[in-house]
């Protein structure tokens, strides 16, 4: 899988329906530098929206991603009720975030797949980019995200200068990290 990410030009990260970043290219890695640097590891997309200030400041229509990403969990949540996992996530975030528990309480379900956003990535600035999201054949749960910008526009200039940053910003890998970013914790 870290193969195929790599081998990708475009912003690439891995997600299950948890919402956990599970692998990522290194543009990928760039794009959402924020959530590798969070505590709580591995990176999750719900606990950075919700329980993480900078969110606000990425996301350019933050209540937009903060439902999709709620109807994303509530469509995890109910193919398999009884994943703990999935339980205890939803558990912390309804204690840690009355914002989560009222979205929550709405019963909201979907699946995006496909869609625009626009993020204030700290570095390089607005950008403007198309998400496609593939599920994979062998995990329907875990998908491949990508992330396409308008050639010609700021927003390709943006992830041009994304890519500039991610080099300078490289950290060598352990054979440690190499093992978890290939295989990745699966429940």
């Amino acid at each position: 899988m870290q193969q195929v990410l790599d081998s990708m030009s475009v912003p690439a990260v891995v997600q299950n329906g948890r919402l956990d970043l599970l692998a990522a290219n290194d543009l990928g890695r760039a794009l959402y530098a924020d959530l590798f640097t969070m505590a709580q590891q591995p990176p999750n997309f719900a606990r950075y929206v919700f329980l993480d200030p900078r969110a606000e400041a990425f996301y350019a229509d933050i209540d937009e991603a903060k439902n999709l990403l709620v109807a994303v969990l509530r469509a995890t949540a109910g193919r398999d009720p009884l994943d703990q996992q999935v339980t205890e996530l939803i558990g912390e975030l309804s204690a840690r975030s009355t914002d989560f528990a009222t979205r929550w309480a709405k019963h909201n379900v979907r699946r995006h797949s496909r869609g625009r956003k626009v993020v204030h990535h700290p570095v390089v600035g607005t950008m403007e980019l198309a998400y496609d999201d593939f599920a994979l054949p062998g995990d329907p749960h875990v998908s491949i995200t990508t992330y396409t910008e308008d050639p010609g526009t700021p927003s390709a200039d943006g992830l041009t200068l994304l890519a500039t940053w991610a080099d300078t910003h490289k950290k060598p890998q352990t054979a440690n990290d190499e093992v978890r970013r290939i295989r990745p914790r699966h429940p």
